[in-house]
């Protein structure tokens, strides 16, 4: 396929806008299908990520159709021979940065294990919330740094880009229960390290991978995911410090932990990744 010519400033104002409109309007629809199929009861975070996955991947196919003949596969979703590799070492550093931030205070006492209700079936529900986290990393990658995201990137750079997208990132989720400004705080930075993740290597592969081995690794410690909590393993994390080491009701994602750790993965990402100049199908 043969790349598109640059639009005009109001041709990125319009294919933006109708991008941000669809994906409103698909999110508001299939979030309200799925509370009235499945109900609000131990199921909120399995309705935000389906329901995330569903609009950003009906955003993305609608407009890249209309604007640019292409498939959902030319949003760096193509599956390459670098894929699986940018994939799961995405996925080993980002759960292996979430044992570290757990586990260090653990170990010194900060925090200790104790019962909690769980599922009977801890091990099957635990497959099962790995697959539900993985269609929401990839909703939430397709959806923030997807067709929207890297026409931006094309046209104003990826400073101009990713800042502000990263704060849209990060105000998304004030609505979650128990949010905290220096949780907001800490996910814009995780957005800015997904969107340089995907910059680093024009491609979403690295970014569903960081976004999903997190995601997954923290309910494994019995804590909560950005307010969410799934309640697996029969086990809880709690702490013996302040909220400003355990991040509260929002999780460790609300810590100074994450905001240290955060800037430890950019710079993994930046030694282990080297910058890919093979731009995007979109691109000029």
């Amino acid at each position: 396929m043969t790349p598109s010519p640059p639009p005009s400033k109001l041709g990125i104002a319009l294919r933006v806008g109708l991008y941000a409109l669809i994906g409103w309007l698909s999110l508001v629809i299939s979030a309200t299908l799925m509370v009235w199929i499945l109900g609000v009861r131990d199921t909120l975070f399995v309705i935000a990520a389906l329901s995330t996955f569903a609009a950003a991947a009906l955003a993305n196919a609608i407009v890249v159709r209309i604007y640019e003949r292409g498939r959902l596969s030319d949003l760096g979703l193509g599956w390459t021979s670098t894929a699986p590799r940018e994939f799961f070492i995405g996925a080993g550093i980002a759960a292996g940065a979430a044992v570290i931030i757990l586990a260090g205070p653990w170990a010194v006492g900060a925090a200790h294990f104790e019962s909690a209700r769980g599922s009977d079936h801890p091990w099957s529900s635990l497959i099962f919330i790995g697959v539900v986290l993985l269609f929401g990393a990839a909703g939430e990658e397709m959806l923030f740094h997807g067709y929207a995201f890297q026409l931006l990137i094309r046209s104003l750079g990826a400073f101009a880009t990713i800042l502000p997208t990263s704060v849209i990132f990060g105000l998304a989720h004030r609505g979650n229960q128990n949010a905290s400004n220096l949780g907001i705080f800490n996910t814009i930075l995780w957005g800015v390290l997904l969107g340089y993740a995907y910059w680093r290597t024009k491609a979403l592969w690295l970014p569903i991978g960081l976004h999903f081995g997190w995601n997954f690794a923290l309910p494994l410690f019995g804590v909560n995911l950005s307010g969410f909590t799934m309640g697996v393993m029969g086990y809880a994390l709690r702490w013996n410090a302040g909220d400003l080491w355990s991040g509260g009701g929002y999780g460790p994602e609300g810590s100074v932990l994450t905001t240290a750790i955060v800037v430890v993965l950019f710079v993994l990402v930046q030694r282990v990744f080297p910058e890919r100049f093979q731009e995007s199908r979109f691109q000029e």
